[in-house]
């Protein structure tokens, strides 16, 4: 009895600080997107309109698909970005390798929004890009880089890549450098002994990251309301408009379940893909 009772009382206080911190905000959260606003007053009612006004207007049909398209562009484009910088902080036995590390996560340090307004001053249309595809003739007028999608991908890319490294180096821990050695020895070229060997083992990380930077990136607020100027409406930035803008929280709940329902399916299908690999 003693040695079944001291698992559960190791595990209560976990258990107490869920149930604190998660199952019950998410039990208020559910029960008040069921409510309804109307002339801005609350309505203590149960229903399911919300969700039934979100996937039969247009408008939010287009904010969760532009959502998700932007979400995995961005886990994509820092993937891509990150990769070789991960594979080479792996594989370096450099003594400056430490240095290295923290000179990859040292943006992290500043905050996401002081990053967002640096991008600012970069992409606007006096800014340091347009000057120098003026400087060197590739551009008579201003080329738009804000108040769109295009600033949006940009900054974010920017802001994802150090955890997307992080999270690509932590997944990196079934590269077996020796294949490597192995396959060379045997006389595959550098592209066949990555395409075969590298790539192959590397793939779990590649999904951990681009998964970690999916989340983060879908659920960001701050860097699309300042590249995007207002324009590019996301997910994070609708329901913040709809909470304290137009003070309809009921709505604001249900976009926020829907939101978290999206990370659940993302999660489900990671889940499928890692068992399939093992």
């Amino acid at each position: 009895m003693k040695g079944r009772a001291l698992p559960a009382l190791l595990l209560l206080p976990a258990s107490a600080v869920t149930l604190v911190a998660f199952v019950l905000p998410m039990g208020w959260l559910a029960r008040l997107s069921l409510g309804r606003t109307s002339g801005g007053v609350q309505i203590d009612t149960v229903t399911g309109d919300n969700y039934l006004r979100f996937f039969t207007d247009s408008y939010y049909l287009s904010v969760l698909w532009r959502s998700v398209w932007v979400a995995s562009s961005v886990a994509v484009l820092a993937v891509l970005a990150s990769y070789p910088i991960a594979l080479f902080l792996f594989r370096t036995r450099s003594r400056w390798r430490g240095v290295l590390a923290v000179l990859t996560i040292a943006p992290l340090l500043v905050s996401s929004v002081v990053r967002t307004f640096g991008w600012m001053i970069i992409l606007g249309d006096q800014g340091w890009i347009n000057f120098m595809l003026r400087l060197a003739g590739l551009a008579a007028a201003p080329v738009h880089l804000m108040n769109n999608v295009t600033g949006v991908l940009i900054g974010l890319t920017e802001i994802m890549m150090p955890t997307t490294t992080l999270a690509l180096v932590a997944g990196f821990a079934r590269l077996d450098l020796s294949l490597e050695e192995a396959a060379r020895t045997l006389g595959a070229s550098p592209w066949r002994c990555f395409r075969r060997v590298t790539l192959p083992l590397t793939a779990p990380g590649i999904a951990v990251a681009a998964l970690v930077t999916f989340v983060l990136s879908i659920s960001s607020f701050i860097t699309p309301s300042l590249l995007g100027g207002g324009r590019v409406p996301m997910l994070a930035s609708t329901i913040y408009e709809e909470a304290l803008e137009t003070l309809d929280w009921p709505l604001a709940a249900a976009i926020s379940l829907i939101l978290i329902a999206l990370f659940g399916a993302v999660l489900l299908g990671y889940e499928r893909l890692a068992r399939r690999w093992a």
